[in-house]
């Protein structure tokens, strides 16, 4: 069978770009995977992303090349808690460079520290553990006060700008039509779909379209919130509630307030939290942690999966009463493997936003290499797509992008499954033949565990890497070095 594009011919990117020189973000923690946790998290701004966990190198990096911001934290291993190796490091980088935009951070959440880094010269302060958003948004902030916008991503500093939802595929023709429907109510909206398909670009996109898109659209990711924080992170908290309460704070519900929350990778949620949601979600009031009086709510709800919420109803892992009451409108994002006939349209995207963002014009993909991109089955989606793009813009050496390793991935790599179809058989590659690779590496075997793992648990970073044996920084850092 033809590749659909087969006959399509080249995809060349204009050039030449006049893109100044990326703003530099330098990260500074001893903790090495909290920096690849940053890394991961930052990327998206496409910022030049440095970073150290020696201290004693800050002034010498900082006299060595131009940083705009810098991500400190207060707390090194020889001070654990007081902040003072912070505030001493915060004030040597000022001392050297005036006008470094300095932002804050620690695990020990100190509103007196906050205000003495302040008057110190930090631009802002954030507690771990972060939210990707929330870290995301103060970065974007800072950078955008050193250069003009259009020279990096932006796409989390403006609201009003959001990526594109891309793809002219019967599949998502009917997407954008429940989307336009959607938008036009104020129904809970459920979204599933694996893995990198596009949840979150998807509620975006309910947002802008709504009339609450002047408001504020907030986003969590269920599954990085620790257990025993949930509620004070959801509705909020008073001062003194609990240890290390020293101020009030709103919680999402509140700060979506007018607009629409949206709760990612909503599974993870325990049965206790999901009775304490269905609770807030039927009286529309919250109440917060330490208060004694109730707050009413006004918002509107998006909630997303990459497991199928019914399944685990079933199973009764989740509570069926308020899958009733999140997914009046559901949302099923199809995998990329079911609409390949979009993937030359995403590739061109992303082949244009790399060469601009990395500063490389006249790039092209052949009709051959853009053949085997539409022929791979693509388990991490469209956002496993994006990466592939970018690694390839990076790396090329000619103004050819060359995609060959998928060649020996489309025998040897794992089939995905669909949640909303464990029947489909579009991802399923032949078996991988030890005879005809003879250079049958440990890597190959280590980087086809990792996505069978990953295609097991749709995509949950902690649940493949508990059944891996691995941390969740150990984790990452083989997805990085193997490119999924």
């Amino acid at each position: 069978m033809s590749s659909p594009v087969a006959a399509s011919g080249s995809y060349t990117v204009p050039g030449p770009f006049a893109v100044p020189e990326r703003p530099a973000v330098l990260v500074l923690d001893d903790n090495t995977d909290l920096l690849l946790a940053c890394k991961l998290c930052l990327k998206p701004l496409g910022c030049r992303l440095l970073t150290s966990s020696e201290p004693g190198e800050l002034l010498s990096i900082l006299r060595s090349q131009r940083i705009e911001v810098l991500l400190l934290d207060m707390n090194f291993s020889r001070d654990a808690a007081s902040g003072a190796e912070g505030l001493y490091y915060l004030k040597q980088a000022l001392a050297l460079q005036p006008d470094l935009k300095v932002v804050l951070m620690t695990a020990y959440a100190d509103v007196g520290l906050a205000v003495q880094a302040m008057q110190l010269g930090a631009r802002d302060f954030v507690a771990k553990p972060w939210q990707n958003e929330q870290l995301r948004h103060i970065i974007a902030r800072q950078l955008a006060q050193v250069v003009p916008v259009t020279s990096f991503n932006t796409n989390l500093i403006n609201s009003s700008q959001g990526q594109p939802l891309l793809g002219d595929s019967p599949a998502m023709q009917q997407v954008r039509q429940l989307i336009h429907k959607a938008a036009a109510t104020d129904a809970n909206i459920l979204l599933l779909g694996e893995s990198g398909t596009g949840k979150q670009v998807v509620a975006e996109a309910i947002h802008r379209a709504s009339i609450r898109a002047p408001a504020p659209l907030v986003c969590v990711d269920m599954g990085s919130i620790t257990p025993s924080l949930l509620e004070s992170e959801l509705f909020g908290h008073k001062k003194g509630a609990f240890t290390g309460a020293v101020t009030d704070a709103p919680g999402r519900f509140r700060q979506a307030r007018g607009g629409t929350l949206f709760l990612d990778e909503l599974s993870n949620l325990a049965l206790a939290d999901q009775a304490k949601l269905l609770t807030v979600l039927q009286k529309r009031q919250v109440i917060s942690v330490g208060a004694t009086s109730a707050e009413a709510i006004d918002l509107r709800l998006i909630c997303a999966s990459n497991q199928g919420l019914q399944q685990l109803a079933d199973q009764g892992l989740f509570r069926q009463d308020l899958l009733y009451r999140i997914n009046t409108v559901e949302i099923v994002l199809p995998p990329l493997r079911q609409r390949r006939e979009d993937i030359p349209m995403l590739a061109q995207y992303y082949l244009a936003m790399y060469a601009s963002q990395y500063q490389r014009s006249g790039l092209q993909l052949s009709s051959s290499q853009l053949d085997l991109l539409c022929q791979y089955h693509w388990p991490g989606n469209v956002r496993q797509l994006a990466h592939m793009l970018e690694r390839a813009v990076v790396l090329s050496e000619s103004s050819v992008l060359d995609f060959s390793q998928l060649q020996l991935v489309l025998t040897s790599a794992s089939p995905a499954t669909d949640i909303n179809n464990p029947n489909d058989k579009s991802a399923i590659a032949p078996p991988l033949d030890a005879t005809a690779n003879p250079d049958f590496l440990l890597e190959q075997v280590e980087a086809k565990t990792i996505r069978q793992a990953l295609s097991f648990y749709q995509g949950n970073i902690s649940q493949a890497a508990q059944a891996l044996g691995l941390t969740r920084g150990a984790l990452y850092r083989r997805l990085e070095k193997y490119g999924l």
